[in-house]
């Protein structure tokens, strides 16, 4: 398995893991999220083929610098349960460190227990107590 960072003109790799994410990856909204500055996609590959990604985004203040918010981490369900995800979070840790930014973050619901022992065993930290509220657009 290896870890590919997937930038602009690279959308068949985004494709050809469309099982991966929760619905079907567009081609405006695929070359919108790689064409953009301070958005990253790594996607592990095993047998030439994506079996898990994660998301990144770079987000900064005025008075903080840089963070990296942690959008989404996605594993196939054949390959859960192989580190594939902890060596995803690791990876784009690594590459937040590698751009300067202060820390990373990320945020799942209380009860997902996988997503807890994935971010836990890529060294997060203890959750802080936290309400997340959204705002839902149509599409």
């Amino acid at each position: 398995m290896r870890i590919a960072r997937v930038a602009a003109g690279d959308d068949y790799v985004v494709h050809a893991g469309a099982a991966l994410f929760d619905d079907a990856p567009t081609e405006e909204s695929t070359a919108r999220f790689l064409g953009r500055d301070g958005h990253h996609l790594l996607v592990a590959i095993e047998d030439d083929e994506p079996v898990g990604f994660v998301s990144g985004v770079e987000m900064t203040h005025p008075d903080k610098g840089t963070e990296m918010f942690l959008y989404e981490l996605s594993v196939g369900e054949d390959h859960r349960r192989r580190g594939i995800g902890t060596a995803l979070v690791r990876a784009l840790e690594a590459l937040a460190r590698e751009i300067g930014c202060y820390g990373m973050w990320v945020g799942t619901e209380a009860d997902n227990e996988a997503a807890l022992a994935t971010y836990r065993a890529a060294a997060a930290g203890p959750p802080e107590d936290c309400v997340f509220l959204t705002w839902r657009f149509s599409r």
